[in-house]
C-alpha cells in the first residue's frame, strides 16, 4: 500500500515540476530577434575589412596625379586616340600585305607589258599601305568615339552598345555613297559589331 502512494507522489512532482518548467519557459522572452538585428538588422556593426586581414597585400592610396591618369585614360578622347593609332598600324600592314600579293603592282597602265622596277613595286605598296591606314584610322576613331559615349549616355556596358556604334559608323561612311549605301553601311556594320561582341563574350 505504501509503495502506491510514493508513486503517486512522485508522479505528482514530476507534473508539478513540467508545469513550473514551461511557466518559466513561457516567461521568458526569446532572443531571436535580438541576434537577428544584431548579425543583419540595424544594430549589425560595419567593419572595415583591412587587405592585410584577408592575407592580401596592402594597397597604398592613389595620389591625385595617378587619378587624373586613370581619369584621362578612361576618357572617350584617350579611348579614340588609342583606336585611331592602332586602326592605322594594322590598317598599313593590311595595305602593304595586299599589295605584297597583287601581281598588278606597280605595273604601269600605259604600258602594261613593262616589267616595274622594285622601286615602282615600293611606292605603290607604301601608297597602298598609307591609304589603308588611313581608312582603318578613321573607322577605328568613329567607331571607339560612338561607343564610349553611348556606353556613358546608356550607363551600361553590353552588346547594345557596338551595335549601336557599328550602326553610326556604317551609316556615316555608307552615307557620302547615298542612302541606299548609307543604310547597307549601317545594318553591316551593326552585324559585324554583333557577331564579334557575341564571340568575344
Amino acid at each position: 500500500m505504501a509503495a502506491p502512494a510514493k508513486s503517486t507522489d512522485a508522479s505528482i512532482s514530476v507534473t508539478t515540476g513540467q508545469s513550473a518548467t514551461v511557466s518559466v519557459a513561457e516567461n521568458v522572452p526569446l532572443q531571436y530577434s535580438l541576434i537577428l538585428d544584431h548579425l543583419i538588422g540595424d544594430k549589425r556593426q560595419i567593419k572595415d575589412l583591412n587587405p592585410t586581414v584577408m592575407g592580401a597585400l596592402p594597397s597604398p592610396q592613389k595620389t591625385k596625379e595617378q587619378k587624373m591618369i586613370e581619369s584621362g585614360m578612361e576618357s572617350c578622347a584617350f579611348k579614340s586616340l588609342i583606336a585611331c593609332v592602332g586602326g592605322f598600324v594594322l590598317g598599313g600592314a593590311f595595305g602593304v600585305f595586299t599589295a605584297g600579293i597583287d601581281s598588278n603592282v606597280g605595273i604601269d597602265p600605259k604600258d602594261p607589258l613593262r616589267t616595274p622596277t622594285a622601286r615602282e613595286v615600293l611606292r605603290d605598296m607604301g601608297q597602298r599601305g598609307m591609304s589603308y591606314a588611313k581608312n582603318f584610322a578613321i573607322v577605328g576613331a568613329m567607331f571607339s568615339c560612338t561607343e564610349c559615349l553611348i556606353e556613358s549616355h546608356r550607363g551600361k556596358s553590353d552588346w547594345k552598345n557596338a551595335v549601336y556604334s557599328g550602326c553610326i559608323t556604317g551609316g556615316a561612311i555608307g552615307f557620302r555613297a547615298g542612302l541606299k549605301a548609307g543604310v547597307l553601311g549601317c545594318g553591316g556594320f551593326a552585324a559585324f559589331s554583333a557577331a564579334i561582341e557575341y564571340y568575344l563574350r
